[in-house]
Parts: C-alpha cells; structure tokens; sequence
C-alpha cells in the first residue's frame, strides 16, 4: 500500500511556501488525509457542509501531531493543500449526500521519521482527529440552539443530533487510536479511493463548492423567514445567489448574530423560545 501522489509544481510551490529553502520532490514525503466529513460521529455530531467549505481554508497550514498533544516535538506533518468533495453514491445517516474535507499533508524525509512514514504506508498510522472551534451548534431536528429534542432519541424517523457550523478556527489535526468521526485518516487517494485524477477531482470539488453555496442560502433564507415572515423569499434567493461564497459566509453570520437571542424552534415541542438574561445571572424563557 502507498498513500503518496505525484508532486507537480504547483503542489511543491505550495509546500515551499511553508518552508525557509526550496524543497524537492525527493526531500518531502507527501500523503492525503480525510480530515473530517459530515456523516453523524461517534459524539453524535456532525459537520455542515458549509462548515467544511469553511474549515477548508481554515486547515491550511495547520500542523499534524499526536493525540491532540500541544508541544513542538509532537510535530509530524503539515497540510499544505486542501478540498471539500463528494461522493453521490454515498449517503449519509442523516440523508445527505456524503461530502469531506480532504487534505494533502507533507514531511521533510529525515533518518527520524522513516519509521513513521512506513507505519503511514503500511496502514497502522492512519486514523486522525481535528481540533477546532465552531461558534454554533445547532438541533438536527428543529435547528435550535437550544431545545428539548434528545440527542440519538429518533423524532419523526429522524436521527436527534447536533449540528456543528460557523467554524472560525482551527488548531491542529492529530494521529489517534480512536476518532470520533470513523471515516477521518490517511486515505490511499485524494478522491476517497479511486485512481486520481485531475478532472474529475475539479468536477467533484466544483460540485461540492455549489452544496456549500446551497447550504448557506438555504440557512440565511430560513433564518431571515423566521425573523420576519414578509420577507420575500424569491427575490431575496435571486440576490443571495449573486454573492461570493465569502459574502455568503458573512451574510449568515450576520443574521445568525440578529437573531442570537431568540431561539428558533419549527417542531411542535417548543415554539418562538424568546431568551431573555437577568440580572441575577439566571435566564429565563418565554414562551
């Protein structure tokens, strides 16, 4: 088994870019990680798309390390190139169809690591797990940050979950025994599996970019109706859909931020959950 790919130069440029002297292809060992997807974990979370579009960029550069263990000898790999993708066969627990955030991650050959790079090939150094933060975790049921919906009870044929977006940052990614999302690790491809190639990775990762730009109007839309019902949906999808997919973020953060202190709640358990902070410290609800 070999988990490596061919360098060209745009990729050598983009690790060069991390690095004080101009690495070759024979000085750095190259291998792709699925990070994290949005198949329901083991913690019974999961990521939005949108969130992995995010994160994508928020990955680049980050350092590879053991067991979430924050010191600089515990430092293995850095990723250097990243990619949301797809794979429409495959759907996940919660009825979307399975997408990941890839990334190509590279070390300097040295004498110390070539035990680590031929546990990598051999398979017994695969399984990883991403630290980072999110600023929203959301219901899987009613999309409430806030509800009485049980997480892993069944509602309506639905899975209860939370939904983890709006990621503003990211730490590390680390080499562990067990991670939480089972499908994250060193994978033979960039493509999940199959043979590499160039055209249908552009197609896949185009293909993902749209889902992520879906999933943003979708959420702003949903959110802008529950604040004010008049809202004219169709004209404002037809403006939502001439912004960036920056832009977008930005719009979505902005309304979840007008709305921070309602809670939002279109199951039939709670309605229009208004919370409201004391003085005392406490809080309490209207409902």
């Amino acid at each position: 088994m070999t988990t490596e790919f061919a360098l060209n130069e745009q990729l050598l440029e983009k690790i060069n870019s991390f690095s004080r002297k101009k690495l070759t292809e024979q000085e750095v060992y190259c291998f792709p990680v699925i990070l994290c997807d949005n198949e329901i974990d083991r913690d019974g979370e999961r990521f939005s798309v949108a969130a992995l579009g995010r994160l994508a960029k928020l990955f680049i550069g980050k350092t590879g390390i053991f067991d979430h263990d924050a010191k600089g000898s515990s430092q293995s790999a850095r990723i250097f190139d990243t990619a949301v993708m797809q794979d429409e066969k495959r759907i996940t627990k919660a009825g979307e169809v399975y997408t990941c955030l890839t990334a190509k991650a590279y070390m300097v050959r040295t004498a110390g690591n070539a035990d680590l790079i031929a546990e990598i090939d051999g398979g017994i150094k695969k399984e990883v797990s991403v630290s980072c933060s999110v600023k929203r975790k959301k219901c899987s049921v009613c999309g409430a940050v806030k509800c009485r919906h049980v997480k892993g009870q069944t509602y309506g044929g639905r899975i209860c979950h939370t939904i983890l977006e709006d990621p503003d940052d990211a730490y590390e990614w680390s080499f562990v025994a067990v991670p939480a999302q089972v499908g994250a690790g060193v994978s033979k491809s960039v493509c999940m599996g199959a043979a590499e190639n160039t055209e249908n990775t552009e197609n896949t990762e185009k293909a993902a970019e749209l889902a992520v730009r879906e999933q943003l109007i979708s959420d702003i839309m949903r959110k802008s109706w529950l604040g004010d019902p008049t809202v004219s949906l169709k004209g404002f999808r037809e403006y939502l859909t001439t912004l960036t997919t920056e832009k977008l973020y930005k719009v979505k953060q902005d309304t979840d931020k007008a709305h921070e202190n309602t809670v939002f709640n279109d199951s039939p358990c709670i309605t229009g959950i208004i919370k409201e902070d004391r003085k005392d410290g406490n809080n309490s609800y209207k409902i």
